[in-house]
């Protein structure tokens, strides 16, 4: 596979801002645009955007690429599937993850970022800590996303204040060691899960979670049930 943004030169880290992407074609020009890349490079940064793209059928990888993105096709369904592609391909310093849907600020990226360079090895943007504008979320998911945070605390002993959170930030070399397995929505969950099994912690930032501007593709019901088995299963192959 080839290896994408490898290296780095003197005084100069890569960063890697990598956004999965099905049929956002009315969110992805915006995601791009809030990304921060000349202020991060005026900061000594060497900023790349891929977008690992799931076949989408609208114009979602013309408009990334007009703006300036790699993009990667990832023919296998998923987002997680996609992911594991994109981690595998992407050689950086540091590495975010950031859902296309414009419902993360990308604007947290620096807060972000400065952490990392300040010694975290993971940085979470944290809705459940921050603020969910009106209609952002349904009670329900609230409600399931903090059980399922809850859950994911006691069973794994690790600390985090949102589990679900689709906007994630490492330190590069890290994501080579995690064994990821999940193929969807259960994705985020799988991180935990081999974040805690390898005792690193999670700085989280507080963030404003904006409401999605387009259709949710997430069934709260369906994908909530498998991320709390994804939790248990794992546990118990494990034991």
């Amino acid at each position: 596979m080839e290896t994408l943004y490898s290296g780095s030169t003197i005084n100069q880290p890569k960063v890697a801002i990598i956004l999965p992407t099905l049929n956002e074609e009315a969110t992805i020009g915006k995601v791009i645009d809030e990304i921060q890349q000349q202020a991060l490079a005026r900061n000594g940064y060497d900023v790349s955007i891929v977008v690992v793209d799931g076949n989408s059928l609208d114009r979602t990888r013309e408009i990334a690429e007009d703006k300036g993105a790699e993009v990667m096709i990832e023919p296998r369904k998923g987002k997680g599937r996609a992911m594991q592609t994109a981690f595998q391909a992407v050689d950086a310093d540091f590495v975010f993850m950031l859902d296309a849907d414009y419902t993360y600020p990308a604007t947290y990226i620096p807060e972000m970022l400065d952490l990392l360079r300040d010694g975290s090895k993971i940085v979470i943007g944290s809705r459940l800590k921050g603020k969910i504008e009106k209609g952002a979320m349904t009670q329900l998911n609230i409600i399931g996303n903090h059980l399922l945070t809850l859950m994911a605390k006691i069973i794994y002993r690790g600390k985090t204040s949102d589990l679900c959170t689709g906007f994630w930030g490492f330190h590069g070399e890290l994501l080579k060691d995690l064994n990821l397995s999940a193929d969807g929505f259960d994705f985020e969950a799988d991180l935990f899960i081999q974040i805690s099994r390898r005792g690193h912690s999670i700085t989280q930032v507080p963030i404003t979670y904006r409401r999605r501007p387009t259709k949710q593709k997430l069934n709260s019901l369906k994908d909530g049930f498998k991320i709390g088995w994804k939790l248990i299963r794992d546990r118990l192959i494990r034991q």
